[in-house]
Formats: C-alpha cells, sequence, structure tokens
C-alpha cells in the first residue's frame, strides 16, 4: 500500500480512510459505543491513518471524543479531519458560515479531539446566507493561528469551489461519488485535478448498498435513514440488485468481498485521493481495509464500467454527510 499525498500540502494518508458519521449514531441503526470505540481501533490496526469526522457528528460531538478516545495516544500517526460550519439545535441541522462561529466551532472540536491541531478543515457546506468569501478566510486565519493545518471544503459547485480557494488555497474538497453516482467527474472533479487539489470522496459504498449484502428482498427497519433515498425503493432499487448480480458474479470469480471490488475501483479512479468507508462494526472496517492492498486488472476494471454502463442512468439525491 502506497501514501498518497493530500492536493499540495506535506499530509500523506491510505486511499482508504475512516469516515466516521456512522459510528455517532444520529441515523444508522443498531450503534453501540463499545462497537464504535471498537470499529476505530480496528481501522487503525488494519492499515487506515486518515480519520475523517465532523462538528455536528453527533448531537455533543459523540464522534469526535470518541476519536480521541481511542487514538489519542497515536495522534503523531494519523491525519484528522473534522468540518464545521454545520450544527444541531433543537434536532436540525443549521447551516452557519460565520467566521465567529467557525472559529469557536473549531476550538469546541480541538477540545473534543485532544489535539493541538487540526490536519484538514473542512468548511461542512456552504451558508448561502454567508459569502463564501468569508468562510475561506475564517479557515485562513485559523490555519495562520496554528490550529488547522490545511483548509477544505465539502458539498460545493465548482463555482464556489474557485470563489474559496481564491481567498483560502483548498488542500482537499469533499463530495459525495460511487459506481452509481458519478456527477463530479464531468464538473468539480476536472477543476480539482486543474488546481492541485485532492478528491476526498464520501459514500463509495452508497450508504451499503454497494457491499453487496442487502438482498432484493431485504426490507427496512422503519428508522434505517436510507429509506428517504431513491436508490433504496422502487425501480431504482431492482435495477441497483441486477447490477449488484454481476459484481456477485464478479466476487466469486475473484474470492473478493464486493465490497472491496466497489472500493478499489473507487480509489482508482482517475482524480479520486481518498475513499472514506464508514462502518459501525471492526469487522465492516477490517474487510474495507483489505481493498488497499489488491488491485483490479484492467480487464477487470473494463468489464465494471460495462456493468456501469448498462446499468443506465439513476435519481440521484444530493445530501451533505
Amino acid at each position: 500500500m502506497t501514501l498518497r499525498t493530500l492536493g499540495r500540502a506535506s499530509l500523506k494518508v491510505t486511499p482508504l480512510g475512516m469516515g466516521c458519521w456512522p459510528i455517532s449514531g444520529i441515523t444508522s441503526i443498531d450503534v453501540n459505543e463499545a462497537d464504535s470505540l471498537a470499529t476505530i481501533r480496528e481501522a487503525f490496526d488494519a492499515g487506515i491513518n486518515f480519520f475523517d469526522t465532523a462538528f455536528c457528528y453527533g448531537f455533543d460531538g459523540e464522534s469526535e471524543r470518541m476519536i480521541a478516545r481511542v487514538l489519542r495516544q497515536d495522534r503523531d500517526k494519523i491525519v484528522l479531519a473534522t468540518k464545521g460550519g454545520i450544527h444541531w439545535i433543537e434536532g436540525k441541522q443549521a447551516r452557519c458560515g460565520r467566521p465567529e462561529t467557525l472559529q469557536s466551532e473549531c476550538d469546541e472540536s480541538l477540545r473534543r479531539l485532544q489535539t493541538d491541531r487540526i490536519d484538514l478543515y473542512y468548511l461542512h457546506a456552504p451558508d448561502p446566507e454567508v459569502p463564501i468569501e468569508e468562510s475561506a478566510g475564517a479557515i485562513g486565519e485559523l490555519i495562520r493561528q496554528g490550529k488547522v493545518l490545511s483548509a477544505g471544503l465539502s458539498n460545493a459547485s465548482t463555482e464556489l469551489l474557485a470563489r474559496f480557494h481564491a481567498v483560502c488555497p483548498l488542500t482537499a474538497y469533499q463530495p459525495h461519488f460511487n459506481m452509481l453516482q458519478r456527477e463530479i467527474e464531468d464538473s468539480q472533479l476536472p477543476w480539482c485535478v486543474e488546481h492541485g487539489v485532492a478528491a476526498v470522496v464520501y459514500w463509495p459504498l452508497m450508504k451499503g448498498l454497494l457491499a453487496g449484502h442487502l438482498p432484493r428482498e431485504h426490507v427496512f427497519n422503519a428508522k434505517d435513514g436510507r429509506r428517504k433515498y431513491p436508490m433504496f425503493s422502487g425501480d431504482e432499487w431492482q435495477r441497483n440488485q441486477d447490477f449488484l448480480d454481476e459484481l456477485r458474479a464478479m466476487s466469486i470469480e475473484l474470492g473478493r468481498p464486493v465490497s472491496q471490488i466497489v472500493l478499489n475501483w473507487t480509489i482508482q479512479r482517475a482524480g479520486i485521493t481518498v475513499a472514506l468507508c464508514g462502518a459501525k462494526r471492526p469487522h465492516q472496517i477490517r474487510e474495507n481495509a483489505e481493498a488497499m492492498n489488491w488491485s483490479l486488472t484492467l480487464g477487470e476494471i473494463a468489464r465494471i464500467n460495462a456493468a456501469i454502463a448498462a446499468r443506465g442512468p439513476i435519481v440521484s439525491k444530493a445530501a451533505v454527510s
């Protein structure tokens, strides 16, 4: 496994990182603290050195706090990314990109993470009420203060990326991306490649769909947040299962789990620097991490691309993660 450089920064990261939203237990079911802590430890032990969280991952910063509990002694061996600009008000997410909010949320994240610096600090999502130049300037000030080493932006258009970058040079951009949701390939991704900005993508397994474990007849729990996404119901669900049947056949032939095939394809995709994998259990992140240790052949990638093309256009729903 070869470490990759985040943009033009000096940060060296594994091609798979751990996305630490699921362990907060807000939208994922059957989450418990013991398994969440064990999953963080397993990710590190399996070779992952990049951990991605946010101020709003948990109603009281549960994700950031758990990372600190497990990895505080290994701080110099990991790269920590967190985000500011989204918080909870009466159980609902609210955006605020004002400089004073980003400053206070960064300070609180530093306390929760029990660290003296954040390696990569994102504006979690642009605030339509605040010019993005002001938010970018605030993160630039955090860098000047030494609290943050590099800047990131998530869930933004190409125009907003350019405007942010002009004020505070970006190290990374974080959008959703997977085999079935590839909109950024025609927009933000070429911009990132041109400007030396790393693409750190979430949802490479599309909230577990592309892990291949959910059977065609699966019935979602009423509390499962995935029920609201078109990908998990109706005709889209059936077409996705047809596509997954092709990947399941490859899984048998290669002797690799579907999840590893999907993740390996993702980190070999041109312009993608890191894929963030969420997990709730140690065995899940262990299986995912193994995808860094082998490579699909060009022929196998071509076969997957043909299956993606046969799947056809999808109904997509943008989200903030």
